[in-house]
């Protein structure tokens, strides 16, 4: 009889167990779809440069608040430098919970300052999965791992779009060769298997899908030098690349399937320049006067379209103010 009891409280907590760790991973990852109306919606932070404690701060904290009460995205994107001092267990946490608060799955990438304090990007990647709405995958083996986020169609529950969020890296590493990091050969070839996996899926057809990350490809830079470029948006600081090309950008370009980059870094920029019909674009500037900036902070929004290989993209500031609303790819070709 004691023996009979023992077995069934063990299973029961086992299966309790199991269902309250099932429950965990629903409500952090939940599902992401088109809505009833057909459309999706990002909402892009970046540069946060989150202080904690300081009060030169609180006011990209306020413009979080102010974007997402309007704007009320399907998915929130912030793409890198979070934090920007220590401590950065409590800067990051400050950050995360004002966002967690309006219960909208969100992702982040991280910047080349986010691990210059008191946290590694492998703990900074775990803080951030403990916040509910968390939609960053297990890291595995790697402190920050590139992943996919499938959105599905409005009805049925079959893909319908892709997110590519990816690790720009920090530093160069190579002796002889000064500035940003780029991307290694690894994750050139890790996007492009994953492309053509999702495009094989789909019967030889590209999902449309979109790519975030925090430092801007060579691309940007060539893209504005050129005279036939079309260019909409606030351009006041030269475009801070690496100095190497990984061949990121030409990948995209041959697998067809990314519309459209949205970086962060440069904080006096929030232009969106069409190159080889891929939109690379800034987000804008979120942070407060912690750190360079000549523009309102706020936001970039970006809704996509289901069925469709075009997105609208604007950008919210203060008081809710809307400004640079176009659509891809139309307004950026010569009429």
């Amino acid at each position: 009889m004691n023996t009979f009891f023992l077995s069934r409280s063990l299973f029961l907590y086992v299966l309790f167990s199991c269902l309250a760790c099932a429950f965990k991973l629903h409500a952090q990852s939940p599902a992401l779809s088109f809505n009833k109306q057909g459309k999706f919606k990002i909402v892009q932070f970046t540069d946060i440069h989150f202080k904690y404690g300081n009060p030169a701060s609180d006011i990209a904290l306020v413009r979080i608040n102010e974007v997402l009460e309007a704007e009320r995205p399907d998915l929130i994107v912030i793409t890198g430098d979070v934090v920007y001092a220590k401590p950065a267990n409590e800067a990051f946490r400050q950050v995360l919970s004002t966002i967690s608060k309006h219960k909208i799955p969100f992702v982040t990438t991280f910047g080349n300052h986010d691990d210059e304090f008191d946290l590694t990007r492998s703990q900074l990647y775990d803080l951030a999965r403990e916040y509910p709405y968390c939609m960053m995958p297990d890291r595995g083996e790697s402190s920050s791992p590139d992943y996919v986020l499938e959105v599905k169609a409005s009805t049925g529950g079959s893909k319908a779009a892709l997110l590519y969020c990816m690790e720009s890296n920090t530093y160069s590493k190579v002796k002889g060769i000064k500035g940003y990091g780029w991307f290694s050969l690894d994750q050139v070839m890790w996007y492009k298997k994953q492309s053509e996996r999702y495009t094989l899926e789909n019967n030889g057809t590209p999902f449309p899908a979109l790519a975030f990350f925090h430092i801007p490809l060579p691309e940007y830079a060539t893209a504005v030098e050129n005279q036939n470029a079309i260019l909409r948006g606030t351009r006041m600081e030269k475009v801070c690349a690496p100095e190497m090309n990984s061949g990121m950008f030409a990948t995209m370009r041959e697998a067809g399937d990314v519309m459209g980059i949205f970086v962060g870094h440069d904080h006096d920029n929030d232009y969106a320049v069409m190159w080889k019909d891929i939109l690379l674009a800034y987000g804008r500037y979120t942070g407060g006067n912690t750190e360079y900036n000549h523009l309102p902070n706020g936001a970039r929004v970006i809704e996509l379209k289901e069925g469709e290989r075009n997105f609208t993209t604007w950008i919210r500031q203060k008081e809710g103010e809307v400004m640079d609303k176009y659509t891809y790819p139309v307004d950026f070709y010569k009429k």
